[in-house]
């Protein structure tokens, strides 16, 4: 959902929890540091103003998972800071580092909200966790330090302290994914093992760059005091600038790929804007099922292109409606389809997606055959778009699912089914 906030409550209830639970915790064990420490307070801003403006330039794209690698990265060094220049120990602990970072993490995600800004609780919440494992481990199960006193130096070479800091902050973001993992794949009844490896794989290379920044600024923090900070933020804000640059050039290819999809609009052969809904839909129906990014990216170009192979027809299909032909006619169509996309030569995964979405779902059930879920997806949304002809009507759309609901078990996907009448609803109350 583009420019809005997503609905995930969940995530809400426990974001909003976590910022009490940190003050709390500051208050309680008096872990709030005088306000006549200029140095400290300048320290603490700066760190905080830096997590706000990081949680703004946040990153997303098609087939990569949200992210906020400015934020992060500060955070971290906040949470793992526990020295300034002139051999002065930061006088604060685990809970006023974390009650910062709570209350500078939710103002960057309401300053978003607000600009209608695309934002995810659970990726937001999902960083938090990972701050607070960093800064909990570090700072108490490392140091020993208690709330409110100095912590102890760490009686260890430089470099085993910063392959041990690496360590936690990867510890933490492993953490953050596994967090992420379970909100989304429990809600959706998702493979939450699959989601975790997907989730992993989307943001390992941008969680290495963020723990080493992090590091590098806690480190760096006694020498150079608050010039850490953007010191080493510099690379982290040409990678976000160059990660722009690459989302520019996806979205172009995004277009061209619709502009193709349009090709069986044009020619007669399918009704007018029929991939695309098929495609938007089809996104829908991943996302309640908890498909990752990258999954959900193939899907948008499977569903765009599932058609394309009807130009290859003598005779078009009447009204385009593939769900309405012979099943014989439905594979050619396939075949057709799928070669084509194989011949650009850049689209392996989504073929392997137009290669099964014609096959009945009684295939997986009675001879155990792999149909990709993505697969199912595609058909059971085409096969609702054909049969409601685009109509938005209420009965148009009720006359579509009775139909499906006869071919429910056997040539559709019951999970898919029960996901596209969510998706439905909740298009209809939005």
């Amino acid at each position: 959902m583009n420019g809005a906030l997503r609905r995930e409550p969940v995530a809400g209830v426990l974001g909003v929890l976590c910022l009490l639970a940190s003050a709390l915790a500051a208050i309680q064990t008096g872990d709030v540091p005088s306000l006549n420490d200029s140095t400290t307070v300048w320290v603490v801003a700066a760190f905080g103003v830096t997590i706000v403006l990081g949680e703004w330039f946040h990153i997303s794209a098609p087939g990569f998972r949200g992210a906020a690698p400015i934020a992060m990265a500060a955070a971290f060094g906040l949470g793992l800071t526990t020295e300034l220049p002139g051999d002065v120990a930061v006088p604060y602990g685990a809970p006023f580092a974390l009650t910062v970072t709570a209350a500078a993490m939710a103002l960057g995600t309401t300053v978003r909200v607000a600009a209608r800004r695309d934002t995810s609780l659970v990726d937001t919440a999902g960083r938090f966790v990972a701050i607070v494992v960093a800064t909990i481990v570090y700072r108490v199960l490392v140091l020993g330090q208690r709330p409110g006193e100095p912590a102890r130096e760490m009686a260890a070479a430089p470099w085993q302290q910063a392959a041990l800091l690496l360590g936690i902050c990867l510890l933490a973001l492993v953490t953050d994914a596994l967090f992420t993992s379970l909100l989304r794949g429990l809600s959706a009844g998702a493979n939450v093992r699959r989601t975790f490896i997907e989730e992993f794989r989307s943001s390992f290379a941008l969680s290495i760059a963020v723990a080493v920044t992090g590091v590098l600024i806690a480190l760096a923090a006694p020498p150079l005091g608050i010039a850490a900070l953007p010191l080493f933020l510099i690379p982290l804000v040409l990678t976000l600038f160059a990660f722009r640059r690459y989302v520019s050039i996806r979205a172009t290819y995004l277009q061209s790929i619709r502009t193709l999809s349009r090709l069986t609009d044009a020619a007669g052969y399918t009704p007018s804007g029929h991939s695309e809904r098929v495609a938007a839909l089809s996104v829908q129906v991943g996302r309640e099922l908890g498909l990752s990014e990258r999954e959900l990216l193939d899907l948008e170009y499977a569903a765009l292109l599932h058609d394309i192979g009807q130009v290859a027809l003598v005779e078009p299909i009447p009204g385009g409606a593939t769900v309405l032909a012979a099943p014989a006619d439905q594979r050619r169509i396939e075949a057709d389809t799928v070669a084509i996309v194989r011949e650009t030569g850049v689209f392996e995964g989504v073929a392997r997606i137009l290669e099964h979405q014609t096959t009945p779902y009684r295939q997986v059930r009675e001879l155990g055959e792999e149909i990709p879920l993505t697969s199912r997806i595609v058909k059971v949304v085409n096969a609702y778009e054909d049969l409601t002809a685009g109509a938005r009507s209420a009965r148009a759309r009720e006359a579509a699912v009775e139909r499906i609901y006869l071919g429910l078990g056997y040539e559709y996907d019951p999970r898919v089914v029960d996901a596209l009448l969510k998706s439905l609803g909740s298009s209809a109350h939005a």
